[in-house]
């Protein structure tokens, strides 16, 4: 007899799963404490304080990837350019350090090994609004759709229909 083997879903990938979600907060949630207590003693992240805006874990819950933007390397200048590289590797240099103080934190069967990426979502965001504030969008966006500028002539009105004199006073 042949074993029955279990089909994926033929639509396409899903997405994380609740039990990913929730572990991916608490890991999250764990991290950030980790990094505001124990710090991590580098030249490259000295000084700089580093927001955790998402952890996703793979289905097995045993790899993560963690999405972080270090604090005010969302605006450029000449001492903050260029520098999310060098924080991102000196992250994942420590990967190992903070796994263990990771663990120490959270109460999982396995701790997740972590790798530390950039989150490109805030430069993208800002992107957007400087988009939207240019005064050509602003224009097109204020100007009326073409179907707002048609004249009801268009359209042809059905409403009820009245027959001149059937109803008022009557004219003397």
């Amino acid at each position: 007899m042949s074993r029955k083997q279990h089909t994926r879903n033929a639509t396409g990938p899903q997405g994380p799963s609740q039990r990913q979600l929730r572990a991916g907060e608490l890991i999250r949630h764990a991290l950030v404490d980790v990094l505001r207590e124990h710090g991590i003693h580098d030249e490259a992240l000295d000084g700089v304080s580093i927001t955790v805006t998402e952890v996703r874990l793979s289905p097995d819950l045993r790899h993560a990837i963690c999405f972080v933007e270090p604090l005010g390397a969302g605006v450029k200048t000449a001492e903050t350019a260029g520098q999310e590289p060098v924080i991102i590797k000196a992250l994942n240099t420590h990967a190992k350090f903070l796994r263990g103080q990771l663990g120490r934190n959270i109460d999982m069967k396995y701790t997740p090994d972590l790798k530390f990426r950039h989150d490109e979502s805030f430069e993208a965001a800002s992107y957007m609004d400087r988009l939207m504030d240019d005064p050509r969008i602003r224009a097109d966006l204020a100007r009326p759709t073409q179907a707002e500028d048609e004249p009801e002539a268009a359209e042809p009105d059905d409403g009820p229909q009245v027959a001149q004199g059937a109803i008022g006073p009557k004219e003397d």
